[in-house]
């Protein structure tokens, strides 16, 4: 083949198209995402009403919502539900699950940074707590946390908030959202921003000043993504940060 005769022209190749949802394709998904998320958690409550043989009214799942055992495994449910929406839109752009969400193993120094990294962003903030008079646990949270252990359901509060929760957050805000905005005009310090300002809406639940530690927490945990490229080290971490602020919490109310 000639590349100078008209009769023989080069052959041109098409770049095969990114395989990553850029910043409106992420976006859209990661409502979807989350509404999967939404639907599993209120799922596994419409389940025990039904158990139970109440009716299937506002108020039914509302009043089992609030009891320990119930929330344990709504937040539960939510992780294969979460799970389930992540692979199709990963499966859809034909891409590599773990290569997509970074779930890489990150080295022990990794850890250890992001650790103490975070230890010093909870202590600043206890200690700001502490000086302004403030609770360093939400009320709500200590009066849940104490009325699961007393009836019975301490391992599953902490398995919820120690294992299920994290991994769903994680999964949806350092893994999809990260990887998709990263890869678009925000670049990397545009997705560790907007990616910790999602985390912290779904934390609507605290007021503004939970909010604010909530969001300093999520922009350790994008940048430690970043420089790690590794997604089970933000579970890691906000298991870490969970798992911590559970015992303790119960520890304390007894």
């Amino acid at each position: 083949m000639d590349s100078l005769n008209p009769d023989h022209p080069p052959l041109t190749v098409t770049p095969a198209p990114p395989r990553v949802w850029l910043f409106w394709g992420t976006a859209l998904w990661g409502l979807i995402i989350f509404a999967a998320m939404f639907v599993g958690q209120i799922g596994a409550v419409v389940l025990l009403a039904a158990l139970r043989g109440l009716p299937m009214d506002l108020a039914s799942v509302q009043a089992i919502g609030h009891e320990p055992q119930a929330l344990a495994l709504s937040v539960i449910m939510g992780l294969p539900a979460t799970l389930l929406a992540v692979w199709l839109a990963i499966a859809i752009k034909k891409a590599s699950f773990v290569d997509y969400l970074a779930l890489h193993w990150p080295s022990w120094k990794q850890l250890l940074f992001g650790a103490v990294g975070l230890i010093l962003i909870v202590v600043v903030w206890e200690t700001m707590s502490r000086a302004l008079g403030r609770e360093a646990t939400p009320g709500f949270m200590t009066d849940l946390l104490k009325s699961g252990r007393d009836k019975g359901a301490a391992l599953l509060l902490l398995f919820a908030f120690s294992v299920a929760a994290p991994m769903s957050e994680e999964i949806l805000a350092r893994g999809f959202l990260y990887r998709g905005w990263s890869a678009s005009f925000l670049r990397v310090p545009g997705a560790i921003l907007l990616s910790s300002l999602v985390w912290t809406v779904v934390h609507l639940q605290y007021d503004i000043y939970f909010l604010a530690e909530v969001f300093t927490i999520g922009l350790w945990f994008g940048y430690m993504r970043y420089r790690a490229n590794s997604l089970w080290l933000t579970i890691a971490l906000h298991a870490m940060n969970n798992l911590t602020a559970v015992v303790l919490t119960m520890w304390l109310g007894s």
